[in-house]
């Protein structure tokens, strides 16, 4: 009975220590590869086009990275689908950390509530690694439209339902022209396309009749002449708008509609690698090029967490589907 119960003790104490071992192999092969982290280029999957915001500020924070590690850093944009092809990309793409989403609350939050099937799962298929940024957006429309404030605007969209159009390249930017007509009590028909500058674009064409725009995006048209700012999304004026009056308080109260940046890689990248690949981050937004940005498109920087991040993913997420359902826009 005693040596049976020798040989049990033994045979504990020797699985103890073979555990202890695996756990501390398994815990330096983590530490080494966060040491070796990046060991080759990274790529930044941008869910919009050249020029839009989401793609000037991976741009700026690629040349920072770049800097910081000595290895390249390339963006690749995919527009389209509201930022559900960029999305699936990064969702199977290799779990390792090279290849990272570069978004906003388009992919994140709203569009689980705008779509009835989607090809990623925002919550189960990444990994969240710090937020980036965040801003306002603008009502703009051409300069040499009739239209003077938002006054004159909401009144021409009352007058003749239907015949006045908005254009969209993203969800914030479509959402907050649905939340225009839910205020306003208006009928605007929307435009869709695959990124802002596009719509943009066909602002300037004529084509279409109105944009609620990220500002990085409109800023250099409005500051050109070109567009006429109304009236700023945020319940605060836009420091580099300061006369611009928020929509609230033009006269369509409660209207508040911001965007915001972050940053993800696919779900089961080893966790040594998001925390390496979150400090680079951090570091890339306080970069010159990244304050060089925020600067002229009245984005505030803005970091966290990853547990951070995917708290704050999903309260907004919640927020967005109140939106959209007060809004009575069907999941397409």
């Amino acid at each position: 009975m005693i040596r049976t119960t020798i040989r049990a003790t033994t045979r504990i104490a020797r699985l103890a220590t073979a555990v202890a071992l695996a756990v501390a192999g398994l815990a330096s092969a983590a530490s080494a590869h966060a040491a070796e982290y990046p060991g080759k280029p990274i790529t930044f999957v941008v869910p919009f086009g050249p020029g839009s915001a989401t793609d000037l500020l991976a741009r700026a924070l690629s040349a920072s990275i770049a800097k910081q590690t000595g290895q390249p850093v390339v963006v690749e944009n995919r527009p389209g689908a509201s930022g559900a092809i960029a999305a699936q990309r990064v969702a199977r793409a290799a779990a390792d950390g090279y290849t990272v989403l570069i978004t906003t609350n388009t992919t994140q939050a709203a569009n689980p509530h705008l779509f009835k099937r989607l090809p990623y799962d925002p919550t189960k298929d990444f990994v969240p690694l710090t937020a980036l940024g965040r801003g306002g957006q603008v009502l703009v429309v051409r300069a040499d439209a009739p239209y003077r404030t938002v006054e004159d605007l909401v009144r021409a969209a009352r007058q003749a339902p239907g015949k006045l159009s908005f254009g969209s390249g993203n969800s914030s930017s479509r959402m907050a022209g649905e939340m225009l007509q839910q205020l306003t009590g208006t009928d605007i028909v929307w435009v869709g396309y695959n990124s802002n500058p596009n719509a943009l674009n066909d602002l300037l064409g004529g084509h279409i009749d109105m944009m609620v725009i990220d500002t990085v995006t409109g800023l250099s048209q409005i500051r050109a002449g070109k567009l006429r700012p109304l009236g700023a999304s945020t319940r605060q004026r836009l420091p580099e708008l300061p006369a611009v009056p928020t929509l609230d308080e033009a006269g369509i109260k409660g209207y508040d509609m911001g965007y915001w940046f972050a940053a993800y890689v696919p779900a089961g990248t080893p966790a040594s690698v998001p925390a390496r690949l979150r400090q680079l981050l951090v570091t890339a937004v306080d970069s010159e090029g990244a304050r060089a940005f925020f600067r002229s498109s009245a984005t505030q920087p803005w970091t966290t967490t990853a547990a951070e991040l995917g708290e704050f993913q999903n309260a907004e997420s919640m927020k967005w589907a109140r939106v959209i359902k007060a809004a009575g826009i069907k999941p397409e």
